[in-house]
């Protein structure tokens, strides 16, 4: 990501820093998860800085006639010392268009989101330190057709909020459907063992009566199909099913042998 050319954000920024003094005006969501608001409420001379403050743990964004730029403060509903174990996630809607977002931390910005992106599928992560979302709208000849739209996610991260919250199977790999273009991959997983899922993914398919599902999965994963079963820990991330990087679930058992002697292991849930 390339840091914003200051120059062209500085109104912005300024408008920032002058929070408490009548430099942003704040804008509170009706249900304190999704907010919708237009442009058209600036005046048309003006550049102004919006506060949105959001206490879920996903919702959505809609910005109308963008102007102006959006300061999008999460705040969910856990202590605060928790907020760095958050992983933050967005996914633009597919049509998406009329501004830029950022990351924002101590004036600093980030390019996350380019406007014009056309990556329907796109997910864009990254931890609640590493700052703030920051929407600025783009110069636009005619702002009547522009919505600014994205689907946000607060996670925690490690496996065992994973194991807590997410489907847990063990399972075999049939097959593996590889996109380049989204850098991820899709499992086909037929299902040995369903310990727990918290959705319809994994189905019940023939006369056979075997569990078989999808899953989503980063491409650096190098997933191929093949012989051993593997441990997945998914949950549903933006309506689909996605996991990390699965260990085979010979080392899975392992790891779970090594933690329980030392009293660590973060859940029940049967190494066999």
């Amino acid at each position: 990501m390339r840091s914003a050319p200051v120059a062209a954000l500085l109104p912005l920024l300024l408008g920032l820093r002058l929070l408490l003094g009548g430099g942003a005006a704040a804008q509170y969501s009706s249900d304190l998860c999704n907010w919708k608001g237009s442009g058209l409420t600036h005046e048309s001379h003006r550049k102004d800085v919006e506060q949105v403050y959001l206490r879920c743990s996903e919702g959505s964004i809609e910005w109308m006639y963008p102007t102006g730029a959006l300061i999008v403060n999460l705040r969910p509903n856990i202590s605060p010392a928790s907020y760095k174990h958050l992983t933050v996630c967005i996914k633009p809607f597919k049509d998406s268009a009329g501004a830029n977002i950022y990351l924002e931390k101590t004036g600093e910005l980030k390019l996350l989101v380019r406007d014009g992106d056309r990556s329907p599928s796109r997910v864009y992560c990254f931890g609640y330190d590493q700052g703030g979302l920051f929407v600025e709208a783009t110069p636009q000849q005619d702002i009547s057709r522009k919505i600014t739209g994205f689907q946000y996610e607060l996670m925690s991260k490690g496996i065992a909020a994973d194991l807590h919250t997410a489907s847990v199977i063990r399972g075999s790999i049939q097959n593996v459907t590889n996109e380049a273009e989204e850098q991820e991959s899709i499992i086909h997983v037929g299902v040995n063992k369903l310990y727990r899922q918290k959705s319809k993914v994994f189905q019940l398919t023939g006369e056979s009566g075997n569990w078989r599902g999808q899953i989503k999965t980063l491409l650096e994963c190098g997933v191929k199909p093949g012989d051993g079963d593997f441990l997945f820990t998914g949950r549903m991330h933006f309506g689909e099913a996605r996991l990390g990087c699965a260990p085979r679930f010979k080392d899975f058992q392992r790891m779970y042998r090594e933690a329980k002697d030392k009293g660590l292991n973060p859940c029940e849930i049967g190494p066999d």
